[in-house]
């Protein structure tokens, strides 16, 4: 019963390489965890930054299994599964390879494309409370599925009281969120950490949108620079407001960043 309930519900959410995913195909990325993904926003069958997502998957791809990926099939994958769906979702596409061998993973040679989809979150989210941890993530350049850490720090951060974690590395650097990416603005220049994270989509297209100078900076919790709006960024949900890190309130400006959701905003989003 739980089984066929399983594969019921993956027929509605999940199709891998354009079919209805099942049980047995998803065993290998449930129990090995080894692949990557990215996730997009997709309105009116349109997603902003499709080109650097299509990239990343590429890179992770060739990353992870030593191979390309075809992006004409991934296209073609998302638009299948999203096909007649009109409101704003959260497409993600995963690639691992489903007869992938705990004990053998170098054996891992036919990634698969993985598509599933939820009701998008509304925008601009309500501001968030984080709370600083030292923490490194494997590969940190890779979108790789391994979020064992990151959840578990967001669970402790949420117990605590807050609303998501701050990853600060081994040397106290800001470095990125638990799935998003950090910046500075304070009014003219953006500011990036000095730091390994994952480069975020959002995140690169919010540089290219901005009109004043961009920079990064290697910044601690302790000694945020005065006047500047703390944000996050991802595909999801855009720009989102940080107003305390730990202990510390802060002074965001919501003007400040409402000219940034405007410069993100007002990007083109590209057909898939």
């Amino acid at each position: 019963m739980g089984r066929r309930f399983f594969e019921c519900q993956t027929r509605v959410m999940a199709e891998l390489d354009g079919e209805p995913a099942n049980a047995d195909q998803l065993k290998a990325l449930a129990l090995t965890n080894y692949g990557h993904f990215t996730s997009m926003r997709v309105e009116d069958g349109k997603v902003r930054g499709l080109s650097l997502h299509l990239e990343r998957l590429t890179r992770d791809c060739m990353a992870l299994f030593g191979r390309g990926l075809d992006v004409e099939r991934v296209r073609a994958f998302v638009r299948h599964a999203i096909d007649g769906r009109g409101d704003a979702m959260v497409v993600r596409v995963s690639v691992f390879d489903p007869a992938l061998q705990l004990g053998h993973p170098g054996d891992a040679s036919d990634p698969r494309i993985l598509v599933t989809w939820r009701t998008a979150v509304s925008v601009p989210q309500p501001p968030m409370r984080v709370s600083s941890v030292a923490y490194e993530r494997d590969l940190p350049s890779v979108k790789h599925v391994g979020l064992f850490g990151s959840l578990h720090h967001r669970r402790q951060a949420q117990l605590a009281g807050f609303d998501d974690t701050l990853f600060v590395d081994g040397q106290g650097r800001i470095a990125e969120g638990g799935t998003w990416n950090v910046g500075f603005y304070d009014g003219d220049r953006l500011v990036w950490p000095e730091a390994d994270y994952l480069p975020g989509v959002t995140m690169a297209l919010l540089s290219q949108a901005h009109d004043g100078p961009t920079s990064t900076l290697a910044i601690q919790p302790a000694e945020l620079p005065r006047g500047y709006s703390v944000f996050a960024t991802n595909a999801a949900s855009g720009v989102r407001a940080i107003i305390a890190i730990d202990d510390r309130e802060l002074a965001s400006s919501t003007s400040m960043l409402d000219t940034l959701r405007k410069q993100y905003n007002d990007l083109p989003a590209d057909p898939l």
